[in-house]
C-alpha cells in the first residue's frame, strides 16, 4: 500500500469505528480481515494512523479544519452510532488535522491518484489554532469529565501525555533472569532496552519494540510486556514465598505472573476472573514464564474465605490512566458507567476482604487517575469494614513514567 493509501484506509476505519459501537482494536481487526492484501507493515502502519488520531480526536478534529465536530463528535460518540451525514463523517478532518498536528503536511497524502484520499478542498488547507480551542479540546477530553472535575488536580502535562503514545516498558522475569541478563537476551535480536522507571524489574524498550513478541527472551519467558506503573502495583504488594495470594480480578494474567516471580516458586497463588476469555490466556503465559498459577472460578472462591495472605483487586475501572493506550475508551465512557463501575469497586473490595485471614492485607488497584475511583472508593469501603486500616496509597501519572495508576493496602485486624 503507499502512503496515501494507508491514509485512506485510516479515514474508513475510523469512519466506521465513530459509527459503530465496537471497539477499536475489533474494527481494525475486522478491516484487515476484509483485506488480506494489506501486509503486516500496512497493517501497523494504518492501526499507528488512526490510535494517533483518536487518541487526539478533539484536537485533529480541531486542526482539521471541523471545529464543528471537535466541540461535538465525543458526545455523540459516547451515546453510540449517529454519524449518518457524510458530512459529519470524522476520518478525513481527523487524519488531517491528525497529521498537521505531527508537522506533516497532509496535501502530500492527500492527492486523489491511485487509492489516495481526494485532494483538500477549500475549507480543508488549514484549521484555527489549537490555542483557540476549549480546554477540552486541547486535552482531548469529553466536556463532561472536566466539567464534573472527575480528574481532581490531575496535572495538565499529565493529561497531555495521554494524547502521544505510549512507551512500551518489559518485566524482566526472576523466575528465570535478572533485568542484565534480559536486557543482553533481547539485544541478541536486535531489540535494544534500558532499565526502566517505577520497578526494579521494568525495562523500557528503546528500538526494536514491535520484535517483542518474535523474540527469543519473549519466547522463553525472560520478558513479559507489563506497564512500569502496573509494575510498581505489583511491588506493592509485597508478595512473599509461602504466602496464599489471589488475584481476584486477574483479567489475562499480567500482574499474577509478577506476583508468581515475587512469591519465586513458593507458596500458593491463585487467579480469577469473571471473564474465562481473558483468563484462559493465564495458562500458556504462566507455562512460558515458569509460573505456578492456579486458575479458580468463581464457584471455588466460597473455600478461601478466610484463608489468604493477601488479596489483589486490580478492579475494573475508567482506564483513564491507561488512554493513550485504549484511546476509544474515554470517548465511550459516560456518566452512567462510571457509576456502575464504582459500584462494582466496592462490591469487589468487600469481597476481597472475606477472603482475607487476620492480618492479612488487600490491596485495592485501578488504571485509573479519578479521586472517585480511588480514594473515594476506598474511603467509602473501609467505612463499612470495622477493622480494617488504610495502611499505605499511592498515585502515578504518566508523569511518573508509566500509565497513570493507582493502590491502596488495606490491612485486616
Amino acid at each position: 500500500m503507499t502512503p496515501g493509501a494507508r491514509v485512506a484506509a485510516a479515514i474508513a476505519v475510523l469512519d466506521r469505528w465513530a459509527a459503530g459501537t465496537e471497539g477499536l482494536d475489533r474494527v481494525l481487526a475486522a478491516w484487515g480481515r476484509e483485506n488480506r492484501y494489506a501486509g503486516s507493515g500496512d497493517r501497523r502502519a494504518v492501526a499507528d494512523l488512526v490510535y494517533d488520531a483518536v487518541r487526539r480526536l478533539r484536537s485533529a478534529l480541531w486542526a482539521g479544519g471541523r471545529s464543528d465536530l471537535a466541540r461535538g463528535a465525543p458526545a455523540g460518540l459516547a451515546a453510540g452510532p449517529g454519524t449518518p451525514d457524510p458530512s459529519d463523517r470524522p476520518g478525513r478532518p481527523a487524519l488531517i488535522g491528525s497529521l498537521r498536528l505531527d508537522g506533516e503536511d497532509p496535501a502530500a497524502l492527500f492527492t486523489g491518484a491511485g487509492h489516495a484520499p481526494p485532494p483538500l478542498a477549500a475549507g480543508e488547507a488549514g484549521g484555527a489554532p489549537l490555542d483557540d480551542a476549549p480546554q477540552a479540546v486541547r486535552l482531548d477530553l469529553p466536556d463532561w469529565l472536566l466539567a464534573a472535575e472527575l480528574l481532581g488536580e490531575v496535572p495538565e502535562g499529565a493529561l497531555d501525555r495521554l494524547r502521544r503514545r505510549a512507551p512500551v516498558f518489559l518485566r524482566a522475569n526472576r523466575l528465570k533472569t535478572d533485568p542484565e541478563g534480559a536486557i543482553a537476551a533481547l539485544a541478541e535480536d536486535g531489540i535494544l532496552a534500558v532499565p526502566g522507571p517505577l520497578s526494579p524489574t521494568c525495562l523500557a524498550v528503546t528500538e526494536g519494540a514491535r520484535r517483542v513478541a518474535r523474540s527469543g527472551a519473549f519466547r522463553d519467558g525472560l520478558v513479559e510486556v507489563q506497564d512500569a506503573a502496573s509494575q510498581a502495583v505489583a511491588d506493592l504488594c509485597a508478595a512473599r514465598p509461602g504466602e496464599r495470594v489471589l488475584d481476584l480480578c486477574a483479567g489475562a494474567g499480567g500482574k499474577s505472573l509478577a506476583l508468581a516471580a515475587a512469591m519465586a516458586g513458593r507458596g500458593r497463588l491463585r487467579a480469577h476472573d469473571v471473564s474465562a476469555t481473558r483468563l484462559a490466556q493465564l495458562g500458556p503465559r504462566a507455562l512460558r514464564a515458569g509460573a505456578s498459577v492456579e486458575v479458580v472460578g468463581s464457584e471455588a472462591l466460597a473455600d478461601f474465605t478466610g484463608g489468604c495472605d493477601l488479596v489483589l483487586v486490580d478492579a475494573p475501572c475508567s482506564g483513564s490512566g491507561a488512554w493513550a493506550r485504549n484511546p476509544d475508551a474515554k470517548w465511550r465512557l459516560t456518566r452512567a458507567a462510571l457509576e456502575r463501575l464504582r459500584a462494582a469497586q466496592g462490591a469487589l473490595i468487600a469481597r476481597g476482604a472475606e477472603l482475607l485471614a487476620p492480618g492479612g492485607r488487600l490491596v485495592y488497584a485501578t488504571c485509573s487517575m479519578m479521586p472517585a475511583e480511588n480514594d473515594r472508593t476506598v474511603a467509602a469501603a473501609l467505612a463499612g469494614l470495622p477493622g480494617f486500616t488504610l495502611e499505605s496509597r499511592r498515585a502515578w501519572t504518566p508523569l511518573d513514567g508509566g500509565d497513570g495508576f493507582f493502590a491502596a493496602v488495606l490491612r485486616a485486624g
